[in-house]
């Protein structure tokens, strides 16, 4: 008989969402936003210490919405990291905006601080500065935000953060996503908590989120009739989901808690192997370990990144590599992207071992024991 499928980050319910859920169908609040939403916005706010939170359909709704009040549009220039996935680029490129791409640096794999420092202070003696910086919060690991926000604030480019994968994480004691002008989360399905689809944008800035509010509402004008004056969106979520992720919200510290203890796990029984390496732990945070990733030095070890993935998969374990970077991405081919070499290595020799925290200790030892017997 198969081995049952040992997904790479699947959800993880605690019990309680039903519970949420029936009081949705016993008041009938089914359609979209009602007081599960109104909840969720504040516990979340009270959850990463936000000074307001805007609940939708998903964190690339989020960063699209932020875009927007920002004011991006057609020809402006936004940075944004390059070793990560396609949504962290994908709303500035539908406002008609071009990326542009900046590389890793070894300590956390997240934006360079010292490229991105250089690329602004180029600009501003050029007089071309682009309209905001988009920095990903990647792996679950904050970016180092200090010289990043220094930079920022220097030339007056706005900063939006995007900690989709980031949620539980600190940098020097709070939540990356609450330093920038705005920051968006994510609770797709193999997030750390999940509303089966949803994200959340949050800033300190009140009217920021209130024209989010009214442009993810269809921009509807107040007045009695229908009225609009704004291009708006339908990004609303639903006060099911939203109930959904109130119960989810509520057991985060124990999810944290999981990955981390998966990641210790696979670094005790695979540490030892020749190439092995883990993604490592900046020292000016706590990662919530989303996911634990190990890289594969091929000149040191008898297999490669993709062999190891391959082994896995023929004993029914889901594994992927690294993300793609950005500037490798057939359709991002013609933005520039300043480096590349160090998330291109990261793409090379990265794999990312299922990390969910519903996993028992006899999953880590199956997946271990795969990766250990092919690397041996």
């Amino acid at each position: 008989m198969e081995n049952a499928r040992i997904y790479l980050s699947p959800p993880h319910m605690t019990g309680r969402e039903q519970a949420y859920i029936q009081d949705v169908f016993d008041s009938n609040w089914i359609a979209p936003l009602g007081p599960h939403v109104d909840a969720f916005e504040q516990e979340f706010c009270a959850a990463v210490g936000a000074g307001h939170a805007l609940a939708l359909s998903s964190g690339t709704a989020a960063l699209h919405l932020a875009l927007l009040h920002l004011g991006i549009g057609p020809g402006d220039e936004v940075v944004v990291s390059t070793l990560t996935f396609a949504a962290s680029v994908n709303p500035i490129v539908y406002l008609g905006a071009r990326p542009l791409f900046i590389d890793s640096e070894p300590a956390s794999w997240n934006m360079d601080p010292a490229l991105l420092a250089a690329f602004l202070a180029r600009r501003a003696r050029a007089n071309r500065l682009p309209k905001a910086v988009v920095v990903v919060h990647l792996y679950g690991q904050s970016a180092d935000l200090g010289p990043i926000l220094a930079a920022c604030r220097q030339h007056g480019v706005p900063l939006i953060e995007d900690a989709a994968e980031a949620l539980g994480a600190t940098y020097q004691g709070r939540a990356p996503g609450t330093f920038g002008r705005a920051g968006i989360f994510s609770f797709n399905g193999n997030k750390i908590i999940t509303t089966s689809g949803g994200g959340m944008l949050v800033a300190d800035d009140a009217a920021l989120i209130a024209h989010a509010r009214k442009l993810a509402t269809q921009a509807r004008d107040p007045a009695p009739h229908y009225q609009h004056s704004e291009i708006g969106y339908n990004y609303r979520l639903s006060n099911i989901l939203a109930a959904v992720g109130r119960a989810q919200l509520a057991a985060l510290p124990e999810r944290v808690a999981a990955r981390r203890h998966n990641f210790a796990r696979y670094q005790a029984l695979l540490g030892d192997l020749p190439g092995v390496s883990f993604m490592p732990e900046a020292a000016w945070g706590q990662a919530n370990r989303w996911l634990t990733i190990m890289t594969i030095d091929p000149q040191h070890a008898p297999a490669g990144r993709e062999t190891v993935r391959l082994a896995l998969e023929a004993e029914n374990i889901e594994a992927r590599p690294v993300w793609k970077p950005m500037h490798l991405q057939p359709v991002f081919r013609d933005y520039e992207c300043l480096g590349g070499a160090v998330a291109e290595h990261l793409f090379d020799q990265g794999l990312c071992l299922p990390s969910g925290s519903s996993l028992t200790a006899g999953d880590l030892a199956r997946v271990a024991q795969v990766v250990r017997h092919t690397l041996s």
